[in-house]
């Protein structure tokens, strides 16, 4: 079975965590699938390019979810997910998933 990398793991994360929570109206259900997602993203940081890196890169999905908030009040809610979704997943590919 083909890996999933890390970039898609985490975007996902932050995609699916919103969506949850906005389509189920229970933001703790968004936030299991967030923070699920963040510790399958890490592990995966983590054997592929380091523990410091690892913890770059998961300090950038807890950025990326927190900033999330007040861009969406300049943005909306769904470019402003989208948005710190990409980045993230591009930190990723440039830290992490493009070595493997």
């Amino acid at each position: 079975m083909a890996k999933v990398p890390a970039a898609v793991v985490a975007a996902g994360g932050l995609v699916g965590g919103y969506g949850v929570a906005r389509w189920t109206r229970k933001r703790q259900l968004g936030g299991v699938v967030l923070a699920a997602a963040g510790a399958v993203a890490a592990q995966q940081w983590k054997q592929q390019a380091g523990g410091k890196a690892a913890g770059v890169l998961t300090a950038t999905y807890v950025a990326a979810f927190a900033g999330s908030h007040p861009l969406a009040k300049k943005v909306g809610a769904w470019p402003a997910v989208f948005g710190v979704a990409g980045a993230v997943a591009l930190a990723s590919w440039a830290v992490a998933d493009r070595r493997g």
